[in-house]
């Protein structure tokens, strides 16, 4: 099993900037791929980025494109994402996710372990 603990959410203004972290624990050598989602008020759960292990290929929705930054510090088990240019339509609860195995990383579907997630409020 693997446990991810989200941190960072809050609220803020319009063009501001947060840096979301999460922190992974348990069978962490099992994961090959994790990500961020997130889901607004009356929404469905959406793709945000997501990062390889190996290699460190990176993707995005074209939503946060530009905007957002995925990295990981493999040493201390962390995930982050870097948020910056926010707008009130980023108001969301934000996941971290992770997947043993994943061939498409947007796919909600791919990931086995999901953090309790993080509120982030975009105030206009």
């Amino acid at each position: 099993q693997v446990q991810l603990v989200e941190s960072g959410g809050g609220l803020v203004q319009a063009g501001g900037s947060l840096r979301l972290s999460c922190l992974a624990s348990g069978r962490t050598f099992t994961i090959s791929a994790m990500g961020w989602f997130r889901q607004g008020p009356g929404k469905e759960r959406e793709f945000v980025a997501a990062i390889r292990n190996f290699g460190g290929s990176t993707y995005y929705a074209d939503s946060v494109k530009g905007r957002f930054t995925i990295s990981r510090d493999n040493a201390n088990k962390a995930l982050y994402l870097q948020m910056n240019s926010l707008k009130p339509d980023d108001t969301a609860v934000y996941y971290c996710a992770a997947a043993r195995r994943v061939g498409a990383p947007a796919g909600r579907n791919e990931y086995d372990y999901w953090g309790q997630g993080t509120q982030v409020t975009v105030s206009s």
